[in-house]
């Protein structure tokens, strides 16, 4: 055989032995190579950085991405260097044992669970001397004391009484107050003193809601107060005028009526004289 042509044969052999084997060094067996990290007792997936890794590497090897490695490790430089023994988180295992990839999320604002608001009101009460007698409360007529008051709701669930009495300030409010009652429909009854007689009724119904605030008036009068007759007599003859005006127009009536037949019956009278004439 010609030297040449065994020369030609032989580097063409060489380079086909070549080819075959740098695919096969050059795709090292991953499996190989680095165990399957396990989560530790918190949760926590390590890989411990081998030989020649590189971040590309480790994010494949792991089935994250780059992006996600370097937020799972704030530490890395921008060109993210590693280093042979190098502790790199990878993942975190949630409660269920699923893996959850990316930074260990910043707990919120605790959430706070409304309570239902019951709520209380308030119902205060004023008995005051209706001296005039029209049952409207006027900024004259004072508070009376020793008013017995029943606050009760409908159903039973509240009933609370107190007597009322007449503040020393002037310029505060001259009734009684019920704190803290449940909202609900009320019976209010009112008792005066025995030398007062009422000018309202003493039983009122009141329905009240959460944060509400009541007033309920009640007028009373002393009995000891003296009706004026003459201050009643414009009342007692207060017809009179309308009287007197009618009287007068039938007055007038009848003298018209009176004029009326004396002229009628004047012509007449000349008639009949002086037919008697002749």
């Amino acid at each position: 055989m010609n030297s040449k042509r065994s020369i030609i044969l032989f580097t063409l052999v060489s380079l086909l032995l070549l080819g075959v084997w740098l695919p096969a060094g050059a795709a090292p067996d991953l499996q190989q190579q680095f165990p399957t990290p396990t989560p530790g007792a918190d949760g926590r997936i390590v890989y411990i950085v081998q030989p020649g890794d590189n971040c590309i590497r480790v994010a494949a090897l792991n089935a994250i991405s780059v992006e996600q490695l370097r937020q799972l490790n704030s530490k890395l430089d921008e060109n993210c260097t590693l280093v042979d023994g190098q502790e790199l988180l990878v993942g975190i295992v949630s409660v269920a044992g699923t893996p959850t990839l990316g930074p260990s999320p910043t707990p919120g604002l605790p959430t706070v669970t409304p309570t239902p608001f019951t709520g209380t009101t308030e119902i205060c009460i004023l008995l005051f001397d209706d001296s005039n007698g029209n049952a409207i409360h006027e900024a004259t007529e004072p508070a009376i004391a020793g008013g017995a008051v029943s606050v009760t709701e409908v159903n039973g669930e509240y009933s609370a009484a107190q007597e009322t009495v007449v503040p020393a300030d002037p310029d505060v409010y001259q009734g009684i107050c019920f704190s803290n009652v449940p909202e609900g429909s009320y019976n209010i009854t009112m008792g005066v003193p025995d030398n007062y007689n009422a000018t309202v009724n003493m039983d009122y119904s009141l329905v009240v809601h959460a944060g509400d605030r009541a007033e309920v008036g009640f007028g009373a009068q002393s009995k000891d107060v003296v009706v004026d007759p003459a201050a009643q007599e414009p009342q007692a003859t207060g017809k009179s005028p309308i009287i007197g005006i009618l009287g007068g127009l039938l007055l007038l009536g009848g003298a018209g009526l009176g004029y009326y037949a004396w002229r009628s019956s004047k012509p007449e009278s000349k008639l009949n004289s002086g037919m008697f004439k002749k």
